[in-house]
C-alpha cells in the first residue's frame, strides 16, 4: 500500500471556509473515485491554518489511474474553478509515502 499525505495551507483564517466547501461538494467525489481515505486533520498546535489528509493506494499505478478518472470528472472540474476563484489556498504539498515492514499502516 502506498499513502498520498497532502497538506495545504490557507490564508489566515480561511481553513474553516474549505472544510466546509469540501465537506458538502469534494469529499463525496472522491471517496467514489479516490477510494481509501485513511485520516483528515485540522492542525490543533504548530503551524496553523493547515489541513491533512491522507489517502491509501494498492500501488503508484492505482494512485495515477484513480487521479487521472477523477481529474476528467466534470464535478471536480466544477470544484478546483470553485477553489481557484475563492481564492483562499497559500501551497499545497504532496508525499507519497510506503509503510514500513513494521508499520501497523501497510
Amino acid at each position: 500500500m502506498y499513502y498520498e499525505i497532502r497538506t495545504y495551507t490557507f490564508k489566515p483564517s480561511r481553513a474553516p471556509q474549505w472544510l466546509a466547501l469540501y465537506k458538502a461538494e469534494a469529499l463525496p467525489i472522491q471517496l467514489e473515485l479516490l477510494g481509501t481515505l485513511v485520516g483528515f486533520f485540522t492542525t490543533e498546535i504548530g503551524d496553523i491554518n493547515q489541513v491533512v489528509h491522507i489517502w491509501g493506494y494498492e500501488s503508484l499505478d492505482d494512485r495515477v489511474a484513480r487521479r487521472d478518472r477523477m481529474a476528467a470528472d466534470p464535478r471536480w472540474q466544477a470544484w478546483g474553478k470553485k477553489v481557484r476563484e475563492l481564492d483562499l489556498t497559500v501551497k499545497m504539498d504532496t508525499r507519497i509515502m510506503r509503510p514500513t515492514d513494521f508499520s501497523p499502516l501497510r
